[in-house]
């Protein structure tokens, strides 16, 4: 059965996933790289980049499953590009260069959609103006009997967990106060009722935080 994932998910402390003022040349806002700073020395991520050697420790446990029985990848549009609104440059193919680190099909959720277009190492982009739902149903069928990761950014995960859709989130909550940005939590009180939580440090500072989904009550 096809399981629906979030993975390296970065909040502040205070709940943001993104600061104020994203753009091209500050993506994460005024947050700048601090809520991936924990990823940045991985294995995983040194392998993103061509680059040998990187930690093996509990981050490194935690980045390493990002990738494993995913068939299909869900984001925002403002994970794709910086731009908003109607597409003027319709050159941008993303933030990854010529092979993108997905390999899968991807869904960029949009109101404006567009044609396709294929990528070195079997990615594939795909821009739909859907509801979750609609857009679940699309990646469930292109992922087969493999699962469906939601990228991101912040207001994609909190639509779908809004929906009721994510069976599992890891985030990846970074010792700083940020006051302002994206919120992941805002609107979902009373959220981890419908899930079973852990938590465990890391010697960087961050603390892992997984919620599974409950089962379901006989």
């Amino acid at each position: 059965m096809t399981r629906v994932r979030v993975h390296n998910f970065g909040v502040s402390l205070d709940g943001y996933g993104a600061g104020a003022g994203q753009s091209l040349e500050a993506p994460f806002g005024h947050a700048d790289g601090r809520l991936m700073q924990w990823f940045m020395g991985t294995s995983t991520f040194r392998a993103m980049q061509g680059a040998p050697g990187g930690s093996a420790g509990v981050d490194e446990a935690f980045a390493s499953t990002w990738a494993t029985g995913i068939g299909a990848e869900i984001m925002g549009r403002n994970k794709f590009g910086p731009e908003r609104g109607p597409w003027s440059d319709t050159e941008w193919r993303g933030w990854w260069g010529e092979n993108p680190p997905f390999h899968t099909p991807v869904f960029v959720l949009t109101h404006y959609p567009r044609p396709p277009f294929e990528m070195e190492g079997g990615t594939t982009f795909h821009f739909i103006d859907a509801t979750p739902a609609e857009a679940l149903a699309l990646a469930s069928e292109a992922a087969g009997d493999l699962d469906v990761r939601i990228g991101g950014g912040v207001a994609t995960v909190r639509q779908f967990l809004a929906a009721d859709l994510i069976d599992h989130l890891h985030l990846v909550v970074s010792p700083i106060i940020l006051g302002r940005g994206e919120n992941l939590w805002q609107g979902l009180e009373g959220i981890e009722s419908r899930y079973d939580i852990e938590a465990v440090s890391s010697p960087s500072g961050v603390t892992h935080l997984t919620f599974t989904r409950k089962p379901l009550s006989p």
